[in-house]
C-alpha cells in the first residue's frame, strides 16, 4: 500500500505541475492577447488555446485535490452521524467516485478515439482535439485511482 500511495502522490504532483504550466500559459496568452487588442493585433485562435489550456489544468489538478480532500463536501447531516457510520458512508462515496470517474474516463477516451478516427480539428489554428480529449481522460483516471487509494485505506483501516 505504501508503494501504490508513493506512486499515485508521484503522478499527481507531475499532474499538478504540468497543470501549473498550463496556468502559467494561460495568464502570457490571456495578457499578451489584451496587450496586442489595444494595436487591433490580437492572437489568432487564442480562444481555442485557452479552451484547451482550461481543459488541462482543470483535469490535471482533479487528482491531487482529491489526495488532499480539498474538493467541496456538504457534510451538514453525516457530521452529526456517529463516527463509524461516517466511515462506511465516506467508503461509499469513494468506491462511487472511483466507478463514475472510471466509467467517465473509459467512455472519454473512447471518444478520443473517435475525434482520432475522424481526424477532428479545432477551427482556427487547426489544431487536433484528441490530445486534450486523452488529457482529460487521463486526469479523470487520476481521480478514480486516488479515489481507490482512498477507498482501500479506509477498508484497511489506515485511513488519516
Amino acid at each position: 500500500m505504501k508503494y501504490l500511495e508513493a506512486f499515485n502522490d508521484f503522478l499527481n504532483k507531475a499532474m499538478i505541475i504540468l497543470g501549473g504550466v498550463a496556468v502559467m500559459a494561460l495568464m502570457l496568452l490571456a495578457t499578451g492577447n489584451v496587450v496586442l487588442r489595444i494595436f487591433s493585433m490580437p492572437y489568432r485562435g487564442a480562444y481555442e488555446i485557452v479552451s484547451f489550456l482550461g481543459a488541462i489544468v482543470i483535469a490535471f489538478a482533479l487528482g491531487f485535490t482529491q489526495r488532499r480532500k480539498d474538493h467541496i463536501v456538504v457534510d451538514i447531516v453525516t457530521d452529526k452521524f456517529p463516527g463509524k457510520l461516517q466511515n462506511v458512508i465516506e467508503t461509499i462515496a469513494d468506491l462511487v467516485i472511483m466507478v463514475f470517474f472510471g466509467l467517465a474516463c473509459w467512455q472519454i477516451y473512447v471518444w478520443g478515439i473517435k475525434i482520432v478516427e475522424s481526424r477532428e480539428v479545432s477551427e482556427t489554428l487547426k489544431i487536433p482535439f484528441y490530445p486534450f480529449v486523452f488529457a482529460v481522460a487521463i486526469g479523470f483516471a487520476m481521480l478514480s485511482f486516488t479515489a481507490f487509494i482512498d477507498f482501500l485505506k479506509k477498508l484497511s483501516g489506515r485511513e488519516e
